[in-house]
């Protein structure tokens, strides 16, 4: 990679319309980068994992185990830019760049000082924002105290019901912009010299030409970090980096250009 903290600003690249067929091909090809380069894979899904237990650990600690269904669902939004990393080891094995720790973390190091830090404090108000809604929507249907039940018991309730599908909705529907706004830019961002909002447009305007095969890549990304968190995060070390691997040519076929960058 070439140090771009000085390079002028990349052409707006443009959007190739995906196929289903393309997401499988992604998914096929991230599967083989995290084979060709594990360490590095576990290594970034770590971080994430620990996280994840932790919270766990918290919450059960403090009793208020309730907050593991809107945390649970709200903690994959912070997943695209624990893949930067990931992105860059698929770029270098694509290239057949040297592959080392030392390497990788300079090239995620260096990101510090262009866009990629802007992309990360949109996801992170986004993941706070939904913690707000998450507890106003508690709110609404149990008050504001404490419940004082089991976790299932709450679920269970006619009003735990009602929350759910309540929360599920105004989930989905932040989750699915977040979604367009980030589904290429960070790898966009990483391979480009381009800020972010416009990073987050071109994303956008990517969803919007193949709705198809971006709403099959979401729901895909969405069951599969789901099966991944049930065993207490532990499959995250496997789903994170096929995940983070398979964006990075999703990248590469949503706009070709960008082998150029």
């Amino acid at each position: 990679m070439t140090d771009q903290s000085h390079a002028p600003p990349s052409p707006i690249p443009e959007i190739r319309r995906v196929g289903i067929g393309d997401i499988r091909a992604c998914l096929m090809l991230g599967w083989r980068d995290f084979r060709r380069a594990p360490a590095f894979g576990i290594f970034f899904s770590a971080v994430y994992v620990l996280g994840g237990v932790v919270l766990y650990l918290v919450l059960v600690a403090t009793g208020q185990t309730w907050w593991l269904i809107p945390l649970s669902a709200g903690f994959p939004i912070l997943a695209p830019f624990a893949a930067v990393g990931l992105y860059e080891v698929s770029r270098r094995l694509e290239q057949e760049a040297p592959l080392d720790f030392n390497a990788v973390f300079g090239v995620v190091w260096r990101q510090r000082d262009r866009q990629v830090p802007s992309m990360a404090v949109v996801i992170l108000v986004f993941f706070m924002f939904w913690v707000f809604v998450a507890h106003t929507i508690f709110a609404l249907f149990f008050g504001m105290q404490a419940f004082r039940g089991s976790l299932y018991e709450m679920l269970f309730s006619p009003s735990g019901m009602a929350m759910l599908a309540v929360g599920t909705v105004i989930g989905g529907a932040m989750a699915a912009l977040l979604f367009s706004l980030t589904v290429i830019s960070l790898p966009l961002l990483l391979d480009k010299e381009l800020d972010f909002v416009t990073a987050m447009i071109t994303s956008f305007d990517a969803v919007r030409l193949s709705p198809v095969a971006m709403g099959y890549w979401a729901a895909t990304i969405a069951v599969l970090l789901f099966l991944a968190m049930l065993p207490v995060f532990l499959g995250l070390f496997i789903v994170l980096p096929l995940l983070g691997h398979a964006t990075w040519h999703l990248y590469r076929r949503v706009l070709p250009d960008g082998e150029a960058g």
